[in-house]
């Protein structure tokens, strides 16, 4: 059955995934300066990789795709799954065993001119995590995927094609490199689309969040694994935060913030968290000025326990303390755990 959705919510949805999407930018931003080319590319090879083990099989049957033949069913997967993500890709077909995937500008990945801060090891890592496994999860030997061009090095943006060799490929063969190639004319009759009737305005909105909302969730948790726990959290906390501050003004623009004192604050953040799904309740606070705001449900965390959801929200909650922190009025913003949520308490803050 369709979804629906009010026009408000819509907007508070579509600036959730729109935060998402730049926390991962300046978190990856963040760790390429910090810790270099070689470090990022090993980040997203493993942040790729767990997408695609997590994903890649369940959604490629949802699709519809699995009768086709591999090479073609890949492409296909690629525009849909990143349409739906809310990223441009054009598909070309040259035979069962040869299909064309180019994704066109703006790249989602590198937003702006953040496209000149990130290394091509990065692009590499997600096209090695992501792309070469393909084949790997459809129990297909034969199935690799060559790349003739990339974002990072001038030319006209990822391009590649996935093909059906007549030899099973070894693991270095399943990623190959043939700059100069170039994809058949883009034909728009030939395009994939979702099942009709399927995907109305409310759940393409969803799905375009959540697509976001999920490569920060396996992003911070693969983080932990390269650099350990210390140094991921300190730079993921420090990427939020910054992220915050710097997306506040979208944020309220979207779902009708002002720029007050705690009030109004915590208005903003019931409006945003509204777009997670998640459920709130406003209270008032125990002092003057203060606010309150109970948080449940917490799409962010939701199936983690343990030290994954600990790690996960000490970083997602300095997203907030950070949107907060730019409103021109100074406050506390205290986040206190529960049994089923957050906390969040606004307080007015003197300046000395």
């Amino acid at each position: 059955m369709p979804d629906t959705a009010p026009a408000q919510d819509l907007k508070a949805i579509a600036a959730q995934a729109d935060l998402h999407h730049q926390y991962l930018l300046g978190l990856e931003l963040m760790v390429a300066t910090r810790e270099g080319p070689t470090v990022v590319g090993d980040w997203m090879f493993r942040l790729f990789r767990r997408q695609h083990e997590e994903k890649f099989l369940s959604s490629f049957r949802k699709l519809g795709l699995d009768d086709l033949p591999d090479a073609v069913a890949c492409a296909r997967y690629h525009v849909l799954s990143n349409s739906m993500g809310g990223v441009t890709v054009e598909y070309m077909a040259e035979s069962d065993t040869k299909a064309w995937v180019r994704f066109r500008y703006p790249r989602w990945m590198y937003d702006g001119p953040a496209i000149c801060g990130v290394p091509v090891e990065a692009s590499r890592g997600f096209l090695k995590g992501w792309y070469a496994q393909n084949g790997v999860s459809l129990k297909n030997p034969r199935l690799g995927f060559v790349c003739v061009s990339e974002d990072m090095t001038g030319q006209f943006g990822l391009c590649g094609y996935f093909r059906e060799y007549d030899h099973d490929l070894s693991d270095d063969e399943r990623l190959q490199f043939a700059p100069g190639e170039a994809p058949p004319p883009y034909d728009p009759a030939q395009q994939p689309a979702p099942p009709a009737g399927e995907w109305d305005a409310a759940r393409l909105a969803k799905a375009n969040r959540n697509y976001a909302v999920e490569y920060i969730r396996n992003g911070v948790r693969e983080l932990v694994n390269v650099l350990g726990q210390d140094r991921a959290l300190e730079l993921a906390k420090l990427a939020a935060r910054l992220t915050g501050l710097q997306q506040y003004r979208h944020m309220a623009d979207a779902v009708g913030g002002a720029d007050g004192g705690p009030v109004e604050a915590s208005h903003m953040l019931a409006a945003m968290f509204g777009g997670m799904g998640d459920g709130v309740t406003l209270a008032a606070g125990n002092g003057a000025g203060q606010a309150v705001l109970h948080h449940r449900g917490l799409r962010i965390v939701r199936g983690l326990d343990g030290d994954e959801r600990s790690h996960l929200l000490a970083c997602w909650t300095e997203l907030w303390r950070g949107a907060v922190h730019s409103c021109r009025q100074f406050m506390h913003v205290d986040v206190a755990n529960t049994a089923d949520g957050l906390d969040w308490t606004i307080t007015p803050r003197e300046v000395t």
